[in-house]
């Protein structure tokens, strides 16, 4: 079969196939903090290193969501990494709430203090990338009209790694962190197994 994804046909295809195409991917958990002091949190699953020298990451928003915002206002933003024994807590930090809420304590997450900047970070994540944002853009499609997405791209200043997950010869030891990863549909990845997860619903106060 041949699919266009421009025309969203659900006749030919019912589920949009891209992100299960494309997988997995890594989550980015990303914390940020307002302008006003309030902590965000919140899973993407477009993000991933983009380059080592200097150290960089990105991750691409559907829209000026919190994560974005903050992100513009502080020139900051953590990456948390995501771990199996974390995938529930990531999952409910997902919820789409109003910008006063705090997704740390939503999902009952214990947050620590990173640094060099201000967002928190996920204390139990067995690493954690702390982030200058270098550029914000919003991506365009190829005939030049604006497209839906917002990428940042944040310069790592600042890596915690918990000591448990640091082998004897000084390596980062991502099979005991057991990193969930992002696939298509409501499905995730963890080392040997894929399971379903079902986000939680909108926020009702």
């Amino acid at each position: 079969m041949f699919y266009e994804p421009a025309s969203r046909d659900k006749n030919v295809l019912p589920h949009d196939p891209l992100k299960a195409i494309v997988a997995p991917r890594p989550i980015g958990w990303i914390s940020t903090v307002s302008s006003d002091g309030v902590a965000n949190l919140s899973p993407y699953s477009f993000f991933n290193a983009v380059s080592s020298m200097p150290d960089m990451v990105m991750f691409s928003s559907a829209g000026w969501k919190d994560s974005v915002t903050n992100a513009k206002a502080t020139r900051e933003f953590v990456c948390n990494y995501v771990s199996e024994e974390l995938a529930a807590a990531m999952n409910q930090s997902s919820v789409t709430a109003p910008s006063e809420i705090d997704e740390f304590s939503f999902a009952q997450l214990e947050r620590a203090d990173c640094r060099l900047v201000k967002a928190p970070r996920v204390a139990a994540a067995p690493a954690a990338l702390e982030c200058r944002v270098t550029k914000i853009v919003e991506l365009d499609r190829a005939d030049g009209t604006k497209g839906a997405y917002v990428m940042v791209i944040g310069e790592i200043v600042g890596v915690h790694i918990r000591d448990e997950f640091i082998t004897p010869d000084g390596r980062f030891d991502a099979a005991k962190a057991r990193p969930v990863t992002r696939m298509g549909y409501r499905d995730y990845g963890a080392p040997g197994e894929i399971f379903e997860m079902i986000r939680p619903p909108d926020w009702t106060g």
